[in-house]
Parts: C-alpha cells; sequence; structure tokens
C-alpha cells in the first residue's frame, strides 16, 4: 500500500504590485487579468522580483515596462508597504509601490495574462481584485476594503 505524505508547499513568490497614478491623482491604472486557469479579475500591474540584485522598485518599474509598455524610472518608485499572505495556496511577499503619476498611454504586451487598460477612478475600483492588487491597494487607499489575512507592515520615510 502506498500513502501519500504531506504535500511540498510550491515556492514562496517575491513580487511587486505597481500603483500608478494619474497626473491629477484621481484614476488608477488596472488591467484586466485573464490568466489561463484562474478566474478573471482587476489587476494592477506588477509581478515577481526574479533579477539577481533587483530591489523592489527595480522590479516594479520593469514589470511596468513589461507589461504595459510604459517606462517611470526605479528611482521615483516608492515603497508604501510589504505584504505576507498566504491565500491562494502559497506564501506571498508583496511591496506595494507607488510609481510616480502618470498618463502614459498603457498597451497590451502580454495577451495572454491582461485583457486591457484602464484608467478607473479610486473611487469606483471595479471588482473583482486579484488578491494581491487588493492587498495593495488597501495599502495606499485608507478607505479600500481589502479581504483579510493578510500581514501588513508599513514602510516609513528614512532619514
Amino acid at each position: 500500500m502506498v500513502t501519500s505524505g504531506p504535500s511540498t508547499p510550491p515556492p514562496p513568490l517575491i513580487g511587486a504590485g505597481v500603483i500608478v497614478p494619474s497626473t491629477d491623482g484621481r484614476s488608477v491604472l488596472i488591467g484586466r487579468r485573464t490568466t489561463a486557469g484562474e478566474p478573471p479579475t482587476w489587476s494592477l500591474p506588477g509581478g515577481k522580483v526574479d533579477h539577481p540584485g533587483e530591489s523592489f522598485e527595480q522590479a516594479a518599474a520593469r514589470e511596468l515596462a513589461e507589461e504595459t509598455g510604459i517606462e517611470l524610472p526605479a528611482e521615483r518608485m516608492r515603497v508604501l508597504a510589504v505584504l505576507l499572505d498566504h491565500g491562494l495556496g502559497r506564501t506571498r511577499l508583496t511591496a506595494a509601490v507607488l510609481a510616480p503619476p502618470s498618463d502614459a498611454p498603457a498597451h497590451v504586451t502580454e495577451p495572454h495574462a491582461c485583457a486591457g487598460w484602464e484608467r478607473v477612478p479610486v473611487d469606483a475600483l471595479p471588482e473583482p481584485m486579484f488578491y494581491p492588487s487588493a492587498q495593495v491597494l488597501a495599502a495606499w487607499l485608507p478607505d479600500y476594503r481589502a479581504p483579510g489575512g493578510t500581514f501588513r507592515y508599513r514602510v516609513g520615510p528614512i532619514g
């Protein structure tokens, strides 16, 4: 008889969710997430820190450019909080990264994962929101309600 032991959990994910406010501060860039095997949701740009020596800010700038074609300098990105959750079946450490305001047009560069980008009013964010993006938005918007289960570590100014 073969018995199965405890399954090995998937490796943790380390990433950045990027908040790109409009220049007037009234809207934010949100994409229609269409990743295979997942229900459709809305999502911020972002992804894994997967280059050796890459910071959260550098990962945010790289992922934003890769996913939308918008190029903003990593030096102007600011980490608002670090979020730790165990939702969606794995441990995830996500930096909530605020990009400098931009009204640059966003293009779908990964059609297998995104059906389009929109600037949505911050007071009318669509649902359902991708779980990590909801956590990042809650770190930025004081009145935004995100699902529970995430440990939030605010990052304060240095100096």
